[in-house]
């Protein structure tokens, strides 16, 4: 038998030692979330809701939009938050647009805290940072691709990234550096400015948004 008949036959498929791979970054992931939550005596849990706050700015948020983004249950999120308003980091206040509804807003000790809760995967930028920037751009293409899969398949929670918002047109541009269109800005962009996380997100719909995902990136 030669060696690459061995390996064939004694190798796992290549997705599967992707996934393989993947499942190593989140318990890498999941180790420091909680390291770095005990440090300031806060669980993973509420470190992200800190975050997510932070995240959108001045748009405060409703428990059930929190729930939803974080992919937890009601019960979750009311338990954390809770525990955070105890802690004085977050603050219940009336929805802007529904005097009837509470939205969450961080305090200015909740603010530092956040600061804080999101620097936590610093250590996971030293890693990307091994890659070329040409490797960095396929890996990000590659990401954008798997997770707008789940969102398509109702396995995560709709996220505000640039390849499934209204505002986006894949590939209508001639320049190869930067062939797609954002609507909002009114400017063309290219793989390193697209985002994961986009305050200004419209949810396309969903037929549009499955042609923008094989339409960014066929095979």
């Amino acid at each position: 038998m030669s060696v690459a008949n061995f390996f064939e036959d004694h190798t796992d498929p290549v997705a599967s030692r992707v996934a393989v791979g993947l499942n190593k970054l989140g318990l890498a992931l999941k180790s420091q979330a909680w390291a770095g939550a005990g440090e300031r005596k806060l669980t993973p849990t509420q470190g992200q809701i800190l975050t997510l706050l932070r995240a959108r700015g001045d748009r405060a948020l409703r428990l059930t939009q929190v729930a939803e983004e974080l992919a937890i249950s009601p019960p979750t999120a009311s338990d954390s938050v809770r525990a955070l308003v105890d802690k004085g980091l977050v603050r219940k206040a009336r929805a802007k647009d529904d005097a009837r509804a509470v939205a969450l807003e961080l305090t200015v000790a909740g603010q530092a805290e956040a600061l804080q809760a999101a620097a936590w995967p610093d250590f996971l930028l030293t890693a990307v940072g091994v890659l070329t920037p040409h490797e960095q751009e396929m890996f990000l293409t590659s990401l954008i691709k798997m997770i707008g899969a789940l969102v398509e398949r109702s396995q995560i929670p709709m996220q505000r990234m640039c390849v499934v918002c209204r505002h986006f047109q894949p590939n209508v541009h001639d320049d190869r550096q930067a062939p797609h269109h954002c609507t909002f800005v009114d400017a063309s962009l290219g793989t390193p400015q697209l985002r994961l996380d986009c305050s200004e997100h419209v949810a396309a719909d969903v037929d549009v948004r499955r042609h923008n995902l094989i339409a960014f990136a066929p095979r």
